[in-house]
């Protein structure tokens, strides 16, 4: 089978820009292991983050620092027989991100957040899906007076200028708006524009649908198997080798098992997340999704409860899940608002793949022609499935691309 274009990797990001090449007139070939959706795009926060130009850097606060060494702090967790493995991205993560490469990764991202609504109205809407996307944006709550006013000083500085809009809400605000959540939050910051879903997994597969319905094919294949030919490259699936003049990986934090022997260095390392779904108590609810900002966990209201997430786990990404944090976060998640007990018996785990400036790498390989990539989106792979959709699309196709795609380049590691 020949197409125009095969799409490596059926997640959200996978999946968008085989729908964006799908309305571009192309012939697409999806082609993952799974079904769409079923890996790290299945258990985030649902959260298309408008308002998150600023990276998530690596601390630098001495004492903050003892405490994640001695995994002392919910908010993140690292193995220690996994520290040789993961230290090389560690200290490029640190490097980076000082205060000039943080106002660096913030000036790229904010062409491709500024653009990830529009863009997933978009799709969202060609897919007869724009009810999911939830407008009302996200609360990010506080214990302590104290780290609201940091938050809000460190707010101005930096997003305001990128015309971030927020609201900031004292406790009355806060408890008119979600009444279910308790006293111990002493106030908040409302992020007004962004989007939430209640079902993450059903937007891919809404995608998903409407890329089939337009005539792509979704096959379950081993990307492993990509061959480059004379004419472009193919890959061996369940129904016989596909084949394409363009390529894309877009393979999350399985992208540099592939690119490793084709002679490329990919700095990448994974931000294991961890999630399960809470009943609430009597008649509690949550309407917006909320971030324990002082302790480093989500509430988000999903259709199969309130959802807990956890912050992040420093691991080699196949190493055994120990989902530590949520045991640690539950009784917190508890004291914010009234909660029952868990609907799963064990919590999921996911893989966020992280470049170390925490910009995701999307453009052409920089030496094998037809060969494009679209992975290391780290917490964003939801929020800017559709930006970069729109991006790799308008470059494989030829048109001129809505930003400069430069500061995305692989080549910037190499």
């Amino acid at each position: 089978m020949r197409f125009d274009v095969l799409v490596l990797g059926g997640g959200i990001v996978g999946t968008s820009l085989a729908l964006d090449l799908a309305l571009r007139g192309r012939t697409v070939a999806l082609i993952d292991r799974g079904r769409p959706g079923a890996e790290t795009s299945f258990g985030n926060a649902g959260l298309i983050q408008s308002e998150a130009v600023m990276p998530y850097a690596f601390p630098r606060d001495p004492l903050l620092l003892l405490q994640y060494a001695l995994n002392l702090k919910p908010e993140a967790h690292y193995h220690i027989k996994d520290l040789f493995k993961i230290a090389p991205f560690m200290a490029r993560y640190f490097m980076a991100s000082n205060r000039a490469g943080q106002l660096k990764t913030a000036a790229a991202n904010a062409p491709i957040f500024g653009a990830c609504l529009a863009e997933h109205r978009r799709l969202a809407r060609e897919a007869g899906v724009e009810a999911m996307l939830r407008p009302g944006g996200w609360l990010k709550v506080f214990r302590k007076e104290e780290s609201l006013r940091k938050v809000l000083e460190d707010t101005r500085r930096d997003l305001e200028p990128f015309g971030v809009e927020y609201a900031v809400l004292d406790k009355p605000a806060l408890q008119a708006m979600e009444p279910s959540l308790s006293d111990v939050v002493v106030g908040g910051i409302h992020w007004t524009t962004p989007y939430s879903l209640n079902d993450p997994e059903a937007l891919t597969l809404a995608y998903a649908r409407r890329f089939e319905a337009l005539g792509g094919r979704f096959l379950s294949g081993n990307a492993m198997s990509l061959a480059e030919e004379r004419d472009g490259w193919s890959v061996k699936t369940e129904t016989g080798p596909v084949s394409a003049r363009d390529c894309v990986v877009a393979l999350g934090p399985w992208a540099p098992d592939l690119l490793r022997p084709m002679g490329y260095k990919v700095p990448m390392g994974v931000k294991r997340g961890y999630h399960v779904h809470m009943r609430p108590k009597g008649n509690a609810a949550l309407g917006l999704p909320v971030l324990d900002a002082d302790v480093g966990y989500m509430l988000v209201p999903m259709a199969r409860g309130i959802r807990l997430t956890s912050g992040a786990e420093f691991a080699h990404r196949d190493s055994p899940a120990t989902p530590r944090q949520i045991d640690m976060i539950e009784p917190y998640a508890r004291e914010i608002m009234p909660l029952e007990g868990r609907v799963e018996a064990q919590p999921w785990k996911g893989a966020r793949p992280c470049m170390p400036d925490m910009l995701p790498v999307m453009g052409k390989a920089p030496r094998h022609k037809g060969l494009w990539l679209n992975f290391g989106h780290a917490h964003h792979g939801l929020t800017l499935a559709g930006s970069a959709a729109r991006l790799l699309g308008e470059m494989i196709t030829g048109e001129a691309p809505y930003t400069d795609p430069a500061p995305y380049s692989l080549a910037r590691f190499n």
